[in-house]
């Protein structure tokens, strides 16, 4: 029976593994709008970053044949972009959820162009032999029955998802420089008064930002898969940004509201041998991403409500 067959692959170590590895480019750009959010300038471009990461790592790798130079193409391609929002906000005081998008739009129409003018096609790069991040395969722990399967033979990004993870908790909790940002997040006129610069700070952040996310971009187009395609990131940058306000604005938390999200993309995977319209079937992660966001926002109206009766 085709559900049979289904729930059997939920309740696989194949299937958790490729939960992870779909989780990978929502956690990477989830961490960027992590850091920007707290420090008072959320980074709306994150879409935008993706994609710009994904074309430049596979066009880069493709004509100089090394998949080290994509990569590092790719993270200065998205953090130039990310620096551009900065600009505009920070310097120019224009307003950054429209010069987010409107950097969204420019990257998803300057892709397909470049595409176009590179490859003479319009839909993805398949005629350019992308280069491909490497597979880890951990000795011992490759053998380890279930728990061998998830966690071995994931490429670099997934395992830098996790690391990165740790690292921006420790950034944010534990340095100095966190303890700035997250104090220019929460008033930045007494972060000024003690002689912190806001700007700079804010600045970092963004640039922090579009590192993270163009390695989202990078895994898609290098690693998930092998090619650029037209609007592949398929508003990934924007379930990041949910992800953020789902894991209460923490690392851990961002972690894991990124891989429920991957888990529904995943889940929607598993039901192609049922017979249900793939329209349907598609719909599934990004109805996911707003009956979390719903039960969020009820969350947090109970929780403002229950304080408010408590001070009076």
């Amino acid at each position: 029976m085709p559900l049979d067959l289904v729930l059997r692959g939920i309740f696989s170590a194949v299937f958790v593994a490729s939960v992870l590895r779909i989780s990978t480019p929502l956690i990477l750009p989830a961490l960027g709008g992590l850091l920007t959010d707290l420090a008072g300038a959320t980074n709306i471009a994150l879409e935008g970053i993706m994609l710009v990461a994904a074309f430049s790592g596979v066009v880069v790798s493709a004509y100089t044949h090394q998949v080290g130079l994509g990569v590092l193409a790719g993270i200065m391609a998205g953090m130039l972009l990310s620096a551009i929002l900065a600009y505009f906000h920070l310097y120019l005081n224009t307003d950054v959820f429209l010069a987010g998008i409107a950097l969204n739009i420019m990257a998803s129409g300057g892709t397909i162009f470049l595409l176009y003018t590179i490859t003479g096609d319009k839909g993805a790069s398949s005629g350019l032999a992308s280069g491909m991040v490497p597979v880890i395969d951990i000795p011992l722990v490759r053998e380890i029955p279930f728990l061998g399967t998830i966690i071995s033979g994931q490429n670099i990004f997934t395992y830098a998802a996790f690391l990165l993870t740790a690292g921006v908790a420790l950034f944010l909790y534990r340095m100095r420089m966190g303890y700035h940002l997250r104090a220019v997040g929460e008033n930045p006129e007494a972060a000024a008064s003690v002689g912190i610069n806001v700007k700079h700070v804010q600045l970092a952040a963004f640039l922090m930002s579009g590192f993270l996310a163009a390695l989202g971009g990078l895994d898609l187009s290098m690693a998930y898969l092998t090619l650029f395609q037209r609007e592949m990131t398929a508003g990934r940058g924007f379930i990041a940004l949910a992800a953020v306000y789902l894991g209460g604005r923490k690392p851990w938390g961002v972690l894991l509201a990124a891989i429920l999200f991957g888990f529904a993309d995943a889940f929607s995977n598993q039901l192609a041998p049922l017979k249900i319209p793939s329209q349907l079937v598609q719909i599934i992660p990004y109805a996911v991403t707003i009956i979390a966001l719903v039960l969020y926002a009820a969350q947090q109206r109970a929780r403002s409500s229950g304080q408010q009766r408590s001070m009076k």
